[in-house]
């Protein structure tokens, strides 16, 4: 049977809200889960490895992506800019790939006008005290920085009407699996099964 083009699919979250660790455990159950790759010009934290975790740049690099119409959509995102380097998104969806993009709000709103079939989910922290807890726990933020993160986060979820889906991020294994029931859900869409649908069709 042919290959189906894969599916595009938006996942944003405030900081805290467990995204990466998400992302990481969703890609180790399904290996056709493509994440994007984000471009960043915040500082890398100790873990963090570049070119996995982020691309990491200075702000002047990041321009000149801009400027070179190699960025798909960017945000700035407190004092730093996060962007999804364009070239990969459709090579991996011919592919037949489930591509998923770690967006912010922003982002995800730009993206839907470029991808009107992009599927949307939004992750959501049990309560804003855990959120609060997960960032103090994380030791890469002064208390300034925590405030505001946790003032964004509030935004963001007051838009996370937007979405398609709603996750909570409790307990990760739940979390996960609700992810790939939407993952499995969506493509077994009719709209998403043309190709084979009519292979069936010219061998009756």
């Amino acid at each position: 049977m042919s290959k189906e083009r894969g599916m595009l699919i938006i996942l944003s979250g405030p900081s805290g809200s467990g995204k990466d660790t998400i992302l990481t455990e969703l890609s180790k159950r399904d290996s056709n889960v493509q994440v994007s790759i984000s471009l960043t010009t915040r500082p890398a934290r100790d873990w963090e490895i570049d070119g996995f975790h982020y691309f990491f740049m200075t702000e002047e690099q990041f321009q000149e992506k801009l400027k070179n119409n190699e960025v798909l959509e960017y945000a700035k995102y407190g004092q730093n800019y996060y962007g999804t380097p364009k070239g990969p998104i459709d090579k991996w969806l011919e592919e037949g790939k489930t591509v998923i993009l770690k967006i912010e709000v922003q982002g995800a709103e730009k993206i839907r006008k470029v991808y009107p079939d992009v599927i949307s989910i939004f992750l959501m922290p049990p309560s804003m005290e855990v959120l609060e807890e997960r960032l103090r726990c994380r030791e890469s933020e002064d208390e300034e920085d925590i405030q505001r993160r946790l003032k964004i986060a509030k935004d963001e979820i007051n838009r996370s009407n937007e979405y398609d889906y709603v996750v909570f991020n409790d307990v990760v294994d739940y979390a996960v699996c609700d992810l790939s029931t939407i993952i499995k859900a969506e493509s077994l869409k009719r709209k998403r099964l043309t190709n084979k649908i009519n292979e069936v069709m010219n061998n009756a």
